[in-house]
C-alpha cells in the first residue's frame, strides 16, 4: 500500500468533531477552512470533511491545543417544524444533546425559507398546523428537485390511518404518533451517535 492509499483509508472528519477536535466553535472552523487557513476535503455533496492530520498541523503551527478526547458527534442536521414551542424547543434540546445540529420553526410559511438557510438533512414535521400545514410543507419539498432529497418524519397528535396515509403518500417516511416514543424516534432517524446523550 502505497501514502496514497493510506491516506484514502484515514477517516475525514465532520466540522463538528473537528472543532471539537481544535476546542473551538464549528463556525471558527468553518471560517478558518472558508478563508483557507485549514486544509479540508470537499464530499460529493459539498460538505467539508478534515484529516486529523491536517488539525494536528494547523493546531502546532499556531499554538493551539488539542482535546484530551474527541466526543461523539454528528453531522446530522435536523430541522423541526411544529407550532407547539415548547414541544418543538424540547425536540431541539433532545436531539442537540445528542449530537444532531438542530433548529426550529414554528409554522409552515417559515419552514421553507428554514429549510433554504439551514440546509437540514431531515425534517421533523407537525402534521397539524394552522396556516400551511405539514402535508402542504412535505409536498412542496419533495415537488422542488433542489429538496426533495430530505427526509421527512412527519408527528402527530392525530394519528390516524387517513392522515398517515396523505402524509406517506405526499413523501414523508414515516409518520409518528404525539407524544413521541424517543427510542422510536431515534430509530426512524437512523443515527447511531444520537443514542446516547452526550455528558460532560
Amino acid at each position: 500500500m502505497n501514502a496514497d492509499d493510506a491516506e484514502l483509508e484515514k477517516p475525514y472528519l465532520t466540522p463538528t468533531e473537528a472543532a471539537a477536535l481544535l476546542m473551538v466553535a464549528p463556525v471558527t472552523l468553518r471560517a478558518w477552512a472558508a478563508k483557507g487557513l485549514l486544509r479540508a476535503q470537499a464530499t460529493a455533496g459539498g460538505h467539508r470533511r478534515f484529516l486529523r492530520r491536517d488539525l494536528e498541523r494547523f493546531a502546532h503551527d499556531r499554538g493551539l491545543r488539542l482535546s484530551d478526547r474527541m466526543p461523539e458527534s454528528s453531522d446530522l442536521r435536523v430541522l423541526v417544524v411544529d407550532d407547539d414551542r415548547l414541544f418543538a424547543d424540547f425536540l431541539v434540546d433532545f436531539l442537540g444533546n445528542r449530537g444532531a445540529q438542530v433548529v426550529a420553526c414554528y409554522d409552515g410559511f417559515e419552514a421553507g425559507r428554514r429549510v433554504e438557510r439551514f440546509a437540514p438533512d431531515i425534517v421533523l414535521l407537525d402534521l397539524m398546523m394552522p396556516g400551511i400545514d405539514g402535508i402542504e410543507v412535505c409536498r412542496g419539498l419533495k415537488a422542488d428537485r433542489n429538496t426533495r432529497h430530505i427526509r421527512v418524519l412527519a408527528m402527530t397528535g392525530y394519528p390516524s390511518e387517513a392522515n398517515m396515509a396523505a402524509i406517506r403518500a405526499v413523501g414523508a417516511e414515516d409518520c409518528l404518533a404525539k407524544p413521541i416514543d424517543h427510542e422510536r424516534l431515534l430509530t426512524a432517524i437512523g443515527s447511531p451517535v444520537l443514542r446516547a446523550a452526550h455528558v460532560g
